[in-house]
Formats: C-alpha cells, sequence, structure tokens
C-alpha cells in the first residue's frame, strides 16, 4: 500500500508534536511513567497512518466541492492523528487479546515490556507485568486520542465539532463490541448453525474494523468540513464497502500474508483461532469428519509450518480463498458505485478512489 506522502507526514508530524507534550508533562512524574510514555511513542510508530488518510479524505470531498480548497485546518490535523493514536491502543489491546508476539515486525507492546522488566531484573513475573503493562498502555493511549481530538475541536464550530464528536464516540463504542463479538465467536461458533458462521464473521468485520477503518474516519473528516445529509450518506454508502473489502484483505493476509511483509508470522489467523469468512465458507464445503479436523486445528497456539500448510490447502481446495476475493471485488464495486453523481469534489473523488484500491489490493 502505498502512502500519501503529504498526508502522512502531516499527520505524524501532528503525533510529534503531541507526544513532546507527553514526554515535558510526564518528566517529573518518575522514570517509570517516562517508560510508558516512551512506550506510547513506540507503540504510534510505523503504519501506513490509513485512518488519518480517510479522514483528511473525507475532509477534503466536501471542503473542496465547496471551493475553499487548501491544507487541512488544526482541527482536521488533530482528528486525523487522535484516530491513529486509537487505533495504536487498539492494537495493543488486540495483541493482548491474542498473544501475539510481533507487531510491524518489531515485539508486540506487551512482549516489549516484558523483556524490559526482565532485563531490569525487576522482582516477579516478567510475562503478568507486561500483559499488566500493555493494557494501561492501550488505556493510556485511548485518553491521549481523547486530549488530541478535543484540542482539534476547540478550534472547529461548535456544530461541526458536536457532529464530529458524536462519530467519533460511535467509533469507539462500535469498535469495542466489535473486538468482544471477536473474540466471542471463537468460542460461541460451536453453538450457531454452520451455515451463520460467515454472516457472523461478516458482523464482526463490520464493528470490529469496516467503520473504525474507513467509514469513521471519512464521516469525521467531512463533519469537520460541514458534510450535509446527503454528502454524509454517500461517504458513508463508499466507506463501508472499503472497510468490509479492507478486513477480507486482512484476512486473507492473516492467513496467506508474507511475514516479511506483514511483519506477523505466516498463518497467526490460525494460531489465533481467527473465525473469520475464509474459516466459515472452507467449513461449509467440508464433511463432519474433515471440519472437526479443521476445528481441532484453529485455535492451536503450537501450529507447525506443515498444519499451516495443510490448512492453507483446505481453504484454497475448498474455494474458500476464491469466494473470498470475489467478495473483496463485490464490496469494491459497491464503493465505486456510491460515489457515482455524489456531490462532492471530483479531485477529492479521484484521491478516495485510489485510498479504497490502495487498502483493499495490497500485500501488508
Amino acid at each position: 500500500m502505498s502512502p500519501s506522502p503529504d498526508a502522512v507526514e502531516a499527520v505524524s508530524q501532528r503525533l510529534d508534536i503531541f507526544l513532546a507534550a507527553q514526554e515535558v508533562a510526564a518528566a517529573d512524574l518518575g522514570p517509570e511513567a517516562q517508560l510508558l510514555v516512551e512506550a506510547g511513542a513506540t507503540a504510534l510508530g510505523g503504519g501506513k497512518r490509513l485512518r488519518g488518510r480517510f479522514c483528511i479524505a473525507g475532509w477534503r470531498a466536501v471542503e473542496d466541492a465547496s471551493r475553499k480548497a487548501g491544507s487541512p485546518p488544526a482541527e482536521v490535523l488533530a482528528a486525523a492523528a487522535a484516530l491513529e493514536v486509537f487505533h495504536a491502543a487498539a492494537l495493543v489491546h488486540d495483541d493482548v487479546i491474542d498473544n501475539s508476539d510481533t507487531r510491524r515486525g518489531r515485539p508486540a507492546a506487551h512482549r516489549a515490556l516484558e523483556a524490559m522488566h526482565r532485563d531490569r531484573g525487576w522482582a516477579g513475573d516478567a510475562a503478568a507485568f507486561g500483559r499488566s503493562g500493555a493494557v494501561l498502555l492501550g488505556d493510556l493511549l485511548v485518553a491521549w486520542s481523547d486530549d488530541l481530538i478535543e484540542e482539534g475541536l476547540a478550534a472547529a464550530s461548535p456544530s461541526r465539532a458536536s457532529v464530529a464528536r458524536t462519530e467519533y464516540a460511535t467509533m469507539r463504542r462500535e469498535v469495542t463490541i466489535g473486538q468482544f463479538l471477536d473474540i466471542a465467536e471463537e468460542s460461541a461458533y460451536v453453538s450457531e448453525p454452520d451455515d451463520r458462521h460467515a454472516e457472523r464473521a461478516l458482523r464482526v468485520a463490520s464493528l470490529k474494523s469496516a467503520r473504525y477503518s474507513i467509514q469513521q474516519p471519512l464521516a469525521i473528516g467531512a463533519a469537520l468540513a460541514g458534510a450535509d445529509d446527503s454528502q454524509q450518506a454517500a461517504l458513508a454508502a463508499f466507506g463501508h464497502p472499503v472497510g468490509m473489502a479492507f478486513q477480507l484483505r486482512d484476512d486473507v493476509l492473516g492467513v496467506f500474508g508474507d511475514e516479511a511483509a506483514t511483519g506477523k508470522p505466516s498463518g497467526d489467523d490460525l494460531r489465533e483461532g481467527k473465525r473469520t469468512v475464509l474459516i466459515a465458507y472452507a467449513r461449509e464445503r467440508l464433511a463432519a469428519p474433515a471440519r472437526r479436523i479443521v476445528d481441532e486445528l484453529v485455535g492451536d497456539p503450537e501450529l507447525d509450518a506443515a498444519q499451516i500448510a495443510s490448512l492453507q490447502r483446505t481453504i484454497i481446495e475448498t474455494g474458500a480463498l476464491e469466494r473470498v476475493e470475489q467478495l473483496i471485488s463485490d464490496y469494491s464495486r459497491e464503493a465505486e458505485r456510491a460515489l457515482s453523481g455524489a456531490r462532492l469534489d471530483n479531485a477529492a473523488v479521484s484521491e478516495l478512489r485510489e485510498l479504497a484500491r490502495a487498502a483493499t489490493v495490497r500485500t501488508t
């Protein structure tokens, strides 16, 4: 996925300013507090700034349509940066939940804190410290995201700030519920008919990822540009299917991705027991004995390379991978149609389409 240098740089610079202020604020709180702030800065390093970029694109689609083109104002950059901080919080918590060892090719936050505990010769269980510290780090990042967006909204008109704040609050609630549904599905699938698994996996994809990754960032940016109902509706009709295609691509990479590109081991979603649409579609085409074998393997953290390869072959041979790729194409076409005739800036619409392609046709 090729980032837009201007948007990425602008959001990253805003994050740097915010982080510098947090480091100053923590200077008198002791070295351990400073360690937590440093861990927050590390969690915010790297990434494609996708949510921030969609926020800016949503603003530009409405603002430029009113012929007020220019650089994003302070409130939009702050909102875009706040979305990236919230995303970092979600990843930190997600890695604890999934017991993941790596993130973006580096140790996950809880593993890094565990190693720090061990290296400093501190008392107690290093792994427990790492998990507890990461939970609190994620909470701190959520608080930072609130601080940042409120900082930005102070510069916006009260009416626009109110709409953006409502969209942001909706996003926060939905992604938390989506995360719970994701972990619940790893256990609850046994009590649901097989033909409902795909539907339930798509519900998780919508709440956990599609809305918060694409749809809500667009809505927040558009709100700060003063979007009317028709403009918000067009962006939502575009953003949700793009978000669904984005998450389904993530699901494919979680099973078939190259570790060198994704920063996570190939087949990691299989070890973590993710009940994605890929798994649901594969199970639909298997006889009961083969389905039981899949259920025994998915979620086993000790899966070896041969077992991962066997599950990958099953997903391909049942046609599940082909069906998910078709679903990604269908969502992408739906998103493309949503922008036809929308009262949005033409150049910004082209940017949105390019962002959508980058989000759904990728290897990382």
